[in-house]
């Protein structure tokens, strides 16, 4: 039994169904990654596991059915989820983000917490009193991972971390997110850069008009001259 399992699973908008009757897992300590043309269903998908849209289907975590449930439920269980926009309170200071990250723990965890996810970012260090609609793209990626980080989770949906950050920044998030890994947290992205994302995934989905296409170890779809014609741009 993985960590996260999702059997099945069906979204979309209203009457237009977006994902068809998908199936992906995730466990401790992995990166899976999903790739895909734009429109495939990547973000749908992901929005529809952290109960952003109601889905068809079963999504399970640590083996218990959470399909549906409220979002700060999902939180509370350990699932968190840094959407591509709107990962943070633009009006609010990196402090306050934070602390609206950890609202589900005591004060004196919060103060823990904090320190922690700021060793991690030391990048946000001289800008915790500045409002987050101030940083740069990378801080901004940077603070939208943390103040999830702030609710300790043990998976993280990301969807598109690298997007429209500078190569050095996206980079830098990359670095994290493997770090992330090998700490224990489950790591399920959206990623368009599809070459990076593979060379750091242990293994990975292709999604093409909201069905998996294919899949596979991130090194052998790196490799695979058939994915490389189709969806790396080779």
């Amino acid at each position: 039994m993985a960590l996260l399992e999702v059997d099945n699973l069906s979204a979309g908008y209203g009457a237009m169904m977006i994902v068809h009757d998908v199936s992906v897992k995730a466990d401790t300590g992995q990166i899976v990654t999903l790739i895909g043309p734009n429109g495939a269903g990547k973000s749908t998908l992901l929005k529809a596991i952290a109960s952003e849209l109601k889905p068809d289907g079963t999504v399970r975590f640590k083996g218990e059915d959470v399909t549906g449930i409220p979002r700060q439920n999902l939180v509370r269980k350990g699932l968190g989820y840094v959407p591509q926009t709107r990962d943070v309170f633009s009006t609010l200071s990196v402090d306050e983000n934070l602390e609206m990250g950890g609202y589900i723990l005591r004060k004196e965890a919060v103060r823990a917490r904090r320190q922690r996810v700021l060793d991690r970012f030391p990048q946000l260090r001289p800008a915790v009193k500045r409002a987050a609609s101030t940083l740069s793209g990378g801080e901004r990626k940077m603070l939208g991972i943390g103040r999830v980080l702030m609710g300790e989770p043990e998976v993280m949906l990301l969807d598109e971390p690298g997007a429209g950050l500078s190569p050095e920044y996206a980079r830098v998030v990359r670095e994290h997110i493997v770090e992330l890994a090998r700490e224990g947290t489950c790591i399920l992205m959206v990623e368009q850069q599809a070459i990076e994302a593979l060379k750091i995934a242990d293994w990975a989905y292709v999604m093409v008009a909201g069905r998996i296409r294919h899949e596979g170890p991130g090194k052998e779809l790196l490799e695979n001259e058939d994915i490389g014609a189709m969806f790396l741009g080779r």
